[in-house]
C-alpha cells in the first residue's frame, strides 16, 4: 500500500485535534498537522516516528498557506488527502449580527478554505491523484435560527465543491463534504462568538438557543467521527460527495429535502411556464 499524506488544518482542537490523533497512529500515513500556534500540538509528539510534520498556520494569511504547503512537498513529496477542518462559528440574530464578527468568520471558513484549496489543487493535478475534503455541516443544507451567517459559509462551501466535483470530473482527484450535527467539541465555546440580542420580546426564543449551546452534552462523538472518516476515505475509491455525521444531520438534512422538494413540486407548473414556448 502507498503511503499517504494527509494535510489538515485546525488540528490544536475539535474535530482536527481528534482526526489528527488517529491518523498518527494509521500505517502508511504520513500527517502534516497545523494550527496558528505550533506549541498547540505537543500533544502529537508521543506519536511522531518521523511521519508528522506540525507547521504554523492561520488559514486567512496567504504566505503560511504557501509556507506550510511547501514544507509538506520539501518532507512527503506528495499531499494525498486536503482537509479543510480549520472554522470559527458565529452566534446571532441576522438583525444584530455585527460586521466584524461577520467577515472574521468567513475569512476562515469560505476564503480560507478556497485559498487552501487552490494552493494544494496543482499538486493533485500533476499526482493525478488526491481527496480534498471540506468542513461543511448539516448547517450546509439547513439555516437554524441564530446561526444564519454559520450557515451561510457553509452553504458557500457547499455550493463551490459542489461545482468543483463537476470541474474535476476527468481527474482522478475526488471532493467530499463532510456534513456533522452538534459533536462534542468546543466549536460552540472557545470557537465560536456570541451577540446577545437586543430585542428578547422579538428574540426571545433565538437567544433561549444561543444560550442552550455548548455545554457538552452533545449527541455526537468526534473520535467516532474520526475513525468514520479515516475508514471512507481509505476504504473505498469512490468516495460520497456528501458525509453526514451524526443522527441530527441525516433527519435533519432529510426533513429539509422532502420539504424542498413538496414545495417544487407543489409550484412545478407555475415555474416551468416563465420560460419561452
Amino acid at each position: 500500500m502507498m503511503t499517504k499524506t494527509w494535510f489538515i488544518t485546525g488540528t490544536s482542537s475539535g474535530f482536527g485535534k481528534d482526526l489528527a490523533i488517529r491518523l498518527a497512529q494509521e500505517k502508511d500515513t504520513n500527517l502534516v498537522a497545523t494550527a496558528r500556534h505550533v506549541e498547540a500540538l505537543d500533544y502529537l509528539d508521543q506519536y511522531d516516528q518521523g511521519q508528522i510534520l506540525k507547521a504554523e498556520l492561520d488559514v486567512t494569511k496567504p504566505e503560511q498557506i504557501k509556507k506550510s504547503v511547501a514544507l509538506a512537498m520539501e518532507k512527503f513529496g506528495r499531499i494525498d488527502v486536503l482537509d479543510n477542518n480549520a472554522g470559527l462559528g458565529y452566534f446571532s440574530t441576522f438583525e444584530e449580527g455585527t460586521t466584524k464578527d461577520i467577515q472574521k468568520m468567513f475569512d476562515v471558513n469560505v476564503f480560507g478554505l478556497i485559498n487552501m484549496t487552490k494552493e494544494v489543487l496543482p499538486i493533485m493535478r500533476q499526482q493525478n491523484a488526491g481527496v480534498i475534503m471540506g468542513l461543511s455541516s448539516v448547517l450546509g443544507q439547513v439555516g437554524l435560527p441564530s446561526l444564519s451567517y454559520y450557515a451561510g459559509t457553509k452553504f458557500a462551501v457547499e455550493g463551490m465543491y459542489e461545482a468543483l466535483q463537476g470541474e474535476l470530473a476527468k481527474t482522478n482527484i475526488q471532493v467530499m463534504l463532510i456534513e456533522p450535527s452538534g459533536f462534542r467539541t468546543d466549536w460552540a465555546g472557545r470557537s465560536s462568538n456570541k451577540t446577545a440580542t437586543q430585542f428578547p420580546d422579538v428574540y426571545g426564543d433565538v437567544q433561549a438557543g444561543i444560550d442552550a449551546v455548548g455545554k457538552g452534552d452533545e449527541a455526537g462523538d468526534p473520535k467516532k467521527a474520526a475513525e468514520i472518516i479515516v475508514k471512507t476515505v481509505n476504504g473505498s475509491a469512490d468516495l460520497p460527495f456528501r458525509l453526514p455525521l451524526g443522527q441530527a444531520s441525516v433527519e435533519g438534512t432529510e426533513a429539509k429535502l422532502k420539504a424542498d422538494l413538496a414545495e417544487i413540486e407543489k409550484l412545478h407548473d407555475q415555474a416551468v411556464s416563465a420560460d419561452f414556448d
